[in-house]
């Protein structure tokens, strides 16, 4: 019998998420939700197979799959994961399963096009995930800002929404330039026609003393800045506040849940440009430690829920840049673990946010106030994955962002105390507006008579809910998944001459 690893998984991912979205448009508009569910549950079971066939003790990627895709230009259909990105592969399917159910009753016009434009993008991000050819890479980044420019102008509630859609691709068009071209500069290093667009390729020769390039502290600031459009970094986050007041619940639960910017910045900013990652280290801690203060004091004097918990993810990123920063063990198993928290927790926050608005109409806290009295299975989970908003011990948060305090303090104590002031605002700003919006008084008759969660959108919660106690019970389950991988990135790093 073949071994799973041998089976193309990443493929067939691949390919069945465009079929899906095709199977949604071409059949009768009442199969439409069946189709998208099915096929994400298929996803869900396809990426659980390939993380438990996984050997976490192999060093490098796995589930390879290589093929010429452009000979003159030595561009390859190039997929693989490894300890790093595997996890986010079944997180992605997850989280996109929750929001269809989500959105199961909130979409009501052009209903095919809405879930076919949801598996496409689905079908972008698992790309970015996988890819290991950096122009197959960009084909997949790019490709996300489809199938979100519709979702984000058709189906947003505010009234703003084609705007924020159109500033968000804006945005995001700038950064893609800067990253192409410096994937580019990477690429014409081999000489002559020898173009080099292997990740692993790239790696290895970023890391080999004796090919220093010569563009290097040019493609490490290009990068910065096309990865820190999308992450988002301070001062380049004013898409989001925006995005988080006009989009639809479901499209925000993808954007603030999969952060594929600090991935970039994972896999390939630090990587691909080590001389130069540690000659501005300094900046990156900087650009950690300013994301999570001016997040967590943004998201405090907010009157509205959804722009405070798009504060609260830019402070909680803040806090993935200072682990990758640290090029720590710890810091970037932290980094890596907050990573795979925003998934269920952040996208959590906003699929409860997008319920509460399907009832009230509103999540401006003047429209609000005893939400608990008439909904109080929506405030208890909001409250607990609040919680685990601050990184409460028995949370899946917590041991992700110890790791990161804890090698932070080893080696900035300052940075160390300043991170942990953060947290404490973030402790801050969610039990005031808590207060506010879900305890007291009901002032309003519309948050009187609303109803409670009905039994899709409690299952959707409660598993949710129920994944955070789990891993913050059993992190280490998530840290051996991660500890080779974790440790050979750390360890070509330690192996600079910079760092003896």
């Amino acid at each position: 019998m073949e071994h799973p690893a041998n089976f193309p998984w990443l493929s067939l991912i691949l390919l069945l998420l465009p079929l899906g979205a095709g199977l949604t448009l071409l059949l009768k508009a009442h199969f439409t939700r069946g189709i998208a569910l099915v096929t994400n549950l298929l996803i869900l079971l396809l990426t659980l197979i390939v993380t438990f066939s996984f050997d976490p003790h192999l060093e490098g990627f796995q589930y390879v799959e290589k093929s010429v895709w452009i000979s003159t230009l030595n561009i390859h259909y190039f997929l693989g994961v490894d300890g790093i990105s595997l996890l986010f592969l079944p997180a992605t399917a997850l989280l996109f399963t929750a929001v269809t159910l989500a959105s199961w009753n909130s979409i009501q016009t052009m209903r095919p096009l809405y879930f076919a434009l949801l598996l496409l993008l689905e079908a972008t991000i698992i790309g970015v995930f996988t890819a290991l050819d950096t122009v197959f890479f960009m084909l997949f980044w790019e490709g996300t800002l489809i199938p979100l420019f519709f979702l984000i102008s058709l189906w947003g509630v505010g009234a703003n929404r084609r705007y924020a859609g159109m500033k968000y691709v804006l945005f995001m068009m700038a950064g893609g330039l800067p990253i192409l071209f410096a994937f580019v500069l990477l690429a014409l290093q081999g000489g002559g026609d020898n173009y080099i667009f292997s990740y692993p390729e790239l790696v290895k020769n970023a890391h080999d003393a004796t090919q220093a390039h010569p563009w290097e502290t040019i493609v490490f600031l290009l990068l910065l800045f096309g990865f820190g459009i999308k992450t988002p970094l301070f001062p380049l986050h004013t898409w989001l506040p925006l995005l988080a007041q006009e989009g639809h619940p479901g499209t925000l639960a993808t954007l603030v849940g999969l952060k594929l910017g600090a991935y970039g910045l994972l896999r390939f900013l630090v990587p691909l440009t080590p001389n130069a990652s540690v000659t501005f280290q300094s900046l990156l801690i900087a650009l950690g430690i300013i994301g999570i203060i001016y997040g967590a004091i943004a998201a405090l004097s907010q009157t509205n829920l959804r722009r405070m918990l798009a504060f609260s993810s830019l402070s909680h990123v803040g806090m993935v840049v200072l682990g990758i920063s640290l090029f720590s063990l710890q810091g970037i198993q932290g980094a890596v673990f907050q990573l795979l928290n925003l998934t269920v927790v952040a996208s959590g926050l906003f699929l409860l946010v997008g319920f509460l608005h399907q009832r009230i109409g509103s999540t401006d806290i003047i429209s609000l106030g005893g939400v608990a009295k008439s909904m109080p299975l929506l405030a208890a989970f909001f409250f607990f994955l609040g919680l685990a908003n601050m990184g409460i011990p028995g949370t899946s948060t917590f041991p992700a962002e110890f790791l990161i305090i804890i090698s932070t303090l080893e080696q900035h104590k300052g940075i160390g105390l300043a991170a942990l002031f953060g947290i404490i605002l973030s402790a801050a700003y969610f039990l005031v507006i808590y207060r506010k919006a879900f305890l007291g008084e009901c002032r309003h008759e519309v948050v009187a008579d609303a109803i409670d969660l009905q039994r899709r959108e409690l299952a959707i919660v409660f598993i949710l809910s129920a994944i955070v106690l789990f891993f913050g019970l059993f992190p280490q389950i998530i840290m051996n998944v991660m500890a080779t991988a974790t440790q050979h990135w750390v360890d070509l790093l330690t192996s600079l001459p910079k760092l003896h």
